[in-house]
């Protein structure tokens, strides 16, 4: 294992949180450490969801690439902001599926 492992950010549509949570098993299993989006069982009000966001960014911020979770090639609007806002910071963006 190297001295600082690979840091991955997952993003994605949460209508995918099942595929999400078994990418970050499946990286974290393979030494990767994983920033995912925030999820709860519960509705984010429209002021949480914006400051999730904002956050979210700075998970891309810390890591060394972006993984796009989008079974079906599907991108939302938020993950479209985070995949424009990974390119804008020089960060490598790969996806699950050919979009």
């Amino acid at each position: 294992m190297p001295d600082r492992p690979e840091i991955v950010c997952i993003c994605g549509s949460t209508r995918f949180v099942a595929e999400m949570r078994a990418m970050h098993r499946d990286l974290t299993l393979a030494g990767v450490i994983v920033v995912s989006p925030g999820e709860s069982d519960e509705s984010f009000t429209d002021e949480e969801k914006a400051a999730l966001d904002a956050l979210h960014l700075r998970k891309i911020d810390l890591a060394d690439r972006v993984l796009v979770v989008n079974p079906g090639g599907y991108i939302g609007e938020s993950t479209s902001r985070e995949i424009a806002y990974a390119h804008a910071t020089g960060k490598p963006v790969s996806f699950t599926h050919l979009v």
